[in-house]
């Protein structure tokens, strides 16, 4: 009898259409799990990029010799140092073509808005899936369940005696659809709070760099301006 109630049994003896729901809520949680490693090495790696390319920044290295070594050997996952080549391409750019500060920097500082928002992109990327099977997993399950439970009391309706042995296996193998669908969704909505923290942590600190690197080279831009003058 208890390896008749087992879950294995249970699964294997429900209708089609629990079936069918389990499945694509298992199809999920491993989509998920996936998801979760892949994102974990993403910002760790990220994170220890940006602690790299901060202490090579504020070495007092000479920016364009940090350009050219970061730009000949770039270094993955690092958004910090794609908005400074993103900024300092466009101001070496902009300081050969004019010699207008106040145009310079405009152009800089839209060209690192725009490395900024790549990085949001990549950051951000595949989070809504996390939020979509944390918030639909449950009630995936709950359709699961309130199927199995139908199709049980239909099948009750040709019994002419209904015990708690004839009841149980069926609401049983029905609730297990609602198990599943937590399973899928307590991971996912954890992963997605987290990542969404970590990601907001990223970006500010990225545009907290963007605009530090913009007042060195408004300075370095204005000064040149006074020193031709």
């Amino acid at each position: 009898m208890q390896s008749e109630l087992s879950v294995w049994y249970l699964i294997a003896s429900a209708g089609p259409v629990v079936q069918l729901v389990m499945l694509s809520l298992v199809m999920a949680s491993v989509a998920s799990w996936a998801l979760i490693v892949q994102r974990i090495k993403l910002y760790r790696q990220a994170r220890a990029a940006q602690q790299s390319f901060e202490e090579q920044f504020w070495s007092g290295m000479d920016l364009g010799k940090l350009y050219r070594d970061v730009s000949g050997n770039p270094t993955p996952n690092s958004g910090m140092e794609s908005v400074f080549r993103a900024g300092f391409k466009e101001f070496s750019r902009l300081r050969q073509q004019s010699q207008d500060g106040d145009a310079v920097m405009d152009g800089t500082q839209r060209a690192m808005r725009v490395a900024l928002s790549r990085e949001q992109e990549r950051l951000e990327a595949q989070l809504p899936f996390l939020a979509t099977v944390g918030s639909t997993s449950p009630y995936v399950g709950l359709f699961g369940t309130v199927w199995g439970i139908m199709n049980s009391f239909l099948g009750l309706a040709q019994v002419q005696q209904a015990t708690l042995a004839t009841v149980a296996p069926g609401i049983a193998e029905a609730l297990i659809a609602t198990a599943m669908g937590l399973f899928a969704a307590i991971p996912a909505v954890i992963a997605y709070n987290r990542f969404a923290a970590m990601s907001d942590a990223l970006l500010k600190n990225y545009e907290t760099f963007a605009e530090e690197f913009s007042s060195i080279l408004h300075r370095r831009v204005h000064s040149s301006e006074k020193s031709a003058a």
